[in-house]
């Protein structure tokens, strides 16, 4: 499935706008939430073709979202990618139980975001 839609999940308003300048420089439609909660819930309404979830947000965390959207059939097709700054290997093996098919550690870096959202196209 080509990935044209790309929601990112995130509280910081710095890595939202670094992210969406880095997607839409590569022809990449980005739709953004501030929270998890948020983010199930544009999930829910956009069906974006890939979601980047911080885990570090108040209220509902990241981990927290994307079990949600995973065991959701509205959105367990979605693909999730953890972008976050914690970058401990259980972080990552939780994160991915959770339901994430990938593990970026911030800061994340264009090529390495790129990279991995053409993987998956």
């Amino acid at each position: 499935m080509p990935i044209n839609r790309i929601l990112i999940v995130d509280d910081s308003p710095t890595e939202r706008f670094y992210l969406t300048d880095v997607l839409r420089k590569h022809g990449y439609e980005v739709i953004t939430a501030e929270t998890g909660e948020l983010g199930v819930a544009v999930a829910k309404l956009e069906k974006p073709d890939l979601i980047l979830m911080d885990v570090v947000m108040p209220g509902l965390n990241g981990f927290q979202a994307t079990r949600q959207l995973s065991r959701d059939a509205e959105t367990s097709a979605i693909p999730v990618i953890m972008c976050t700054t914690k970058g401990q290997e259980t972080d990552r093996v939780w994160g991915m139980r959770q339901g994430a098919i990938d593990y970026l550690v911030k800061p994340v870096t264009a090529a390495d975001l790129i990279a991995k959202v053409k993987a998956l196209g």
